[in-house]
C-alpha cells in the first residue's frame, strides 16, 4: 500500500485543511492522502498532520523541499512519519524507575 510512504508535517498552520495540507506537496509526488490531526474535544486543527505517497522517493522530494520553509505564515518541519508500532515501542533501556525506599 501507498500509506506507507508517509511523512510527519508539524507547525502547520491552524486554518489547514486535509485538501490544503495535499496541495501543497503534490509537487513532490502522487499524494495517495492527507491528513491534519483535529482535536476531538474542540474539532480544532492539533497542527500537524500526515501526507502518504504513492512512491517512496517522493518522502525524500517532500523533506527536502518543504522541511524548515514556510507555508501559511508558519515554517513546518517534515519529516519520514514512524510506523504505529515504532511509536508505541518502549524506550530502549527503559524498564521501570524503581524508587528509594526505606525509611524508618
Amino acid at each position: 500500500m501507498g500509506e506507507r510512504y508517509r511523512v510527519f508535517v508539524g507547525g502547520l498552520p491552524w486554518e489547514t485543511d486535509d485538501t490544503s495540507l495535499g496541495e501543497r506537496f503534490r509537487d513532490f509526488g502522487e499524494v495517495v492522502f492527507s491528513k491534519v490531526v483535529m482535536d476531538r474535544e474542540t474539532g480544532r486543527s492539533r497542527g500537524f498532520g500526515f501526507v502518504a505517497f504513492q512512491q517512496e522517493a517522493s518522502i525524500e522530494r517532500a523533506i527536502h523541499g518543504l522541511d524548515n520553509k514556510d507555508f501559511g505564515g508558519r515554517t513546518i518541519t517534515v519529516n519520514r512519519a514512524k510506523e504505529r508500532d515504532e511509536m508505541r515501542a518502549p524506550p530502549a533501556g527503559g524498564g521501570v524507575g524503581g524508587g528509594g525506599g526505606g525509611g524508618g
